[in-house]
């Protein structure tokens, strides 16, 4: 394949050399050896072979170098809460809701968000996340909001802050106002690594008058919407049909989980040009309903994925890709040993890999930035090692990351050009510092909330 260049002048250039390179775009293609030319923020060009003259060269040799993953859905305040939820009761969504955000988050100050947000992010980053939603339902008071955005920004992550209404109170009569102050002070630009977006509460929460009010405002301030729909019982309800009915339901809008959705509901998405994200652990294990992917890709959807909540679920795409991947097998095959026809193709490697980079890019908003390793787009990269025990020899390089591979794979991440891992460890931050933090805070809101830690 001829190389596909960018010029951008006169620029800071690094070129990581050598590697098996997964664009993932397919006008450009994969190669089993290739070079990333990288300057400034963004992907100049990809080819075997390329000149290096200037650039600070990096040996990608025994990795694969692809775009980073891209998480859609993710309450990032609550890392100082990792595997607190994992044994939930029967009731599944309403022990972590009891729990979760009855109990624990109105125990928050503004600086156990900022760093919560910093836990999760930098274990995002650690993971091979280069971009990621944060869905962020901790908003009591403004300054929390300035805490979470702190940190988002400190962490140099691309990031969609979603702006989410606390779920264990009413909404504060001045709340309309802290998002279209936040959205003027932090997101004048659409040229920057942060982004906003609105979180309303979902249909199925809320009074559907609620619900149009609060999509409207994400409208009025340009912001794309991001909603729980179909989780439970409460997804039977058909009200995300009404809104569809009211004519709400359009392109700027990711709808999340979605188990129980009608297929009516379905095809609403999917005729008014929405995107989906699915945290396919989390909705198995809370209760929600099995992810109902077969009749996405019926539709002509294709999910993106999300982590959702570190409270009870592992902080990787990894996991993400093969529960999906094994899950829609599954069910494929329980039709088959039922002997009914009408069975669906499986998914492949390559779409799976798609859902955790482009199709999340998509439902970010972002997939002129991002998603794939296309000259002129940022770069946004990452490099996996392909010499561990876990996965040497490396037979089918996107077999071998979405199967394969696990964080500890995760060898380098750039954003927008930027190392913010390399050779094995992150940069910029002192993670002791973190974790004495984050104690700190942890301890804080388990006293506050008078909840006990397990025992062992």
């Amino acid at each position: 394949m001829a190389p596909v260049f960018f010029l951008i002048g006169m620029a800071d250039k690094t070129l990581l050399q050598n590697g098996i390179v997964l664009t993932l775009d397919k006008k450009v293609g994969n190669f089993h050896r290739a070079d990333v030319l990288i300057e400034d923020t963004k992907i100049a060009a990809v080819a075997p072979n390329l000149n290096a003259d200037g650039a600070q060269v990096i040996d990608a040799s025994d990795m694969i170098v692809m775009p980073g993953f891209v998480d859609t859905h993710r309450h990032i305040w609550e890392g100082i809460l990792r595997n607190i939820a994992t044994d939930l009761p029967l009731d599944g969504e309403a022990g972590y809701r009891s729990l979760i955000l009855n109990t624990l988050a109105p125990a928050y100050r503004p600086e156990d968000a900022y760093v919560g947000n910093l836990v999760g992010l930098y274990g995002a980053i650690d993971a091979g996340i280069t971009t990621i939603l944060d869905w962020s339902h901790i908003q009591a008071t403004r300054e929390h909001g300035d805490a979470v955005i702190k940190a988002l920004q400190e962490s140099g992550l691309r990031a969609v802050f979603a702006y989410g209404y606390p779920a264990w109170k009413e909404a504060d009569a001045n709340q309309t106002t802290w998002i279209c102050d936040l959205a003027k002070q932090y997101f004048s630009s659409k040229d920057q690594l942060l982004t906003f977006a609105l979180a309303p509460q979902g249909p199925e929460v809320t009074s559907l008058d609620v619900a149009k009010e609060q999509w409207t405002l994400a409208r009025e301030l340009g912001a794309r919407i991001t909603v729980h729909v179909g989780v439970g019982a409460s997804g039977k309800q058909r009200k995300l049909a009404s809104m569809g009915k009211a004519g709400f339901l359009k392109e700027d809008t990711t709808y999340v989980h979605c188990t129980t959705l009608s297929d009516e509901e379905i095809r609403m998405i999917a005729d008014t040009g929405g995107t989906i994200s699915i945290s396919a652990p989390t909705e198995m294990m809370m209760g929600h309903g099995l992810p109902p992917i077969q009749r996405f890709i019926d539709h002509g959807l294709r999910p993106s994925l999300s982590v959702d909540a570190e409270t009870n679920m592992p902080n990787d795409m990894f996991t993400q890709m093969r529960t999906v991947n094994s899950l829609q097998k599954s069910l494929i095959f329980e039709k088959k040993l039922a002997r009914k026809g009408g069975l669906s193709a499986f998914l492949s490697a390559r779409d799976v890999i798609e859902f955790a980079t482009i199709e999340g890019a998509r439902a970010n908003g972002l997939l002129d930035k991002t998603g794939t390793l296309t000259p002129g787009k940022q770069a946004d990269i990452i490099m996996l090692r392909t010499d561990r025990p876990n996965i040497l020899p490396v037979n089918d390089p996107i077999s071998a990351v979405t199967w394969g591979m696990d964080t500890s794979n995760v060898d380098s991440v750039f954003v927008a050009g930027k190392a913010l891992k390399r050779d094995g460890k992150l940069l910029n931050v002192d993670l002791a510092h973190l974790m004495h933090e984050a104690y700190k805070s942890r301890d804080y809101v388990i006293e506050k909330s008078g909840f006990k830690l397990p025992t062992l």
